[in-house]
């Protein structure tokens, strides 16, 4: 990997973690470790381009059927392409079509940009998502062997032990606070070659007690109303949260966002 590269332009694919939830800005929107980093890249390189395809609830079929031809066809210097994980947290999920579909997505935007970035999403500790561990598990096994074909590169995530750790996820459970998407985006920068400005960002956070009974208690009774429970009424009626909704950003143009 070239050291200090020079990128001009960067487009991001995928779902909500890339869409950048929950990372909450004042205005309502979400920024993410996607902005940030291009924010970054962009303070390095003058009149950097950025377009950012991702939204949220979308499963691996529809991230090919609906953003990977439009990042392909921009060009950009540096693709980022994280999905599959919403498939693999379904009931029912093969995972023989989640892996072909995610091969079919590396094939068409691997050589339409210089450099490829895949991912081994971050996993919180707990035990719901135990049961989902093995199919997460054979879908980076997946990653892994598609970048190695195809020239891309992996940023490890799940093997960071910080990305573990419940206080850098938001109350849905689901997904990263802020500071989480910081360590993301730094985690991705220093993947591209770029020198590393918090070279610490994967060490877990200083110990702290746990928080009491009742607390907990309250908190799992605010997370079943607010987010399992809504999250339970889509998939049994065939809805996502993302359904209307389009990318945040889908043109590839010059970007100045905020580095944090």
């Amino acid at each position: 990997m070239q050291k200090n590269p020079t990128y001009t332009s960067l487009v991001a694919v995928g779902d909500s973690f890339t869409e950048g939830m929950s990372d909450l800005l004042p205005d309502g929107s979400y920024r993410g470790w996607a902005d940030l980093l291009a924010a970054r890249m962009a303070a390095r390189t003058p009149g950097f381009r950025y377009a950012n395809l991702a939204v949220r609830g979308k499963l691996i079929g529809q991230i090919v059927d609906e953003q990977v031809d439009v990042a392909a066809a921009l060009g950009a210097d540096v693709i980022t392409l994280v999905g599959g994980l919403n498939d693999t947290l379904r009931p029912k999920c093969d995972m023989g079509r989640v892996r072909g579909l995610l091969t079919e997505a590396v094939e068409r935007l691997a050589p339409n940009c210089k450099q490829l970035v895949l991912m081994r999403s971050p996993g919180r500790r707990g035990p719901v998502l135990e049961r989902f561990r093995p199919r997460m598990e054979a879908l980076f096994a997946c990653i892994d062997d598609l970048a190695a074909r195809h020239g891309a590169v992996v940023v490890d995530l799940y093997g960071a032990p910080a990305l573990a750790d419940p206080r850098l996820w938001d109350v849905d459970r689901l997904h990263l606070t802020a500071e989480g998407h910081r360590r993301v985006a730094e985690a991705v920068w220093q993947t591209l070659g770029y020198e590393a400005e918090d070279p610490e960002w994967h060490v877990p956070l200083p110990t702290a007690l746990p928080p009491g009974w009742v607390l907990r208690r309250a908190a799992d009774l605010q997370f079943a109303r607010q987010h399992l429970l809504p999250w339970i009424g889509r998939r049994l009626t065939g809805r996502s949260s993302g359904d209307g909704r389009p990318p945040k950003r889908p043109e590839l143009l010059p970007y100045d966002g905020p580095l944090g």
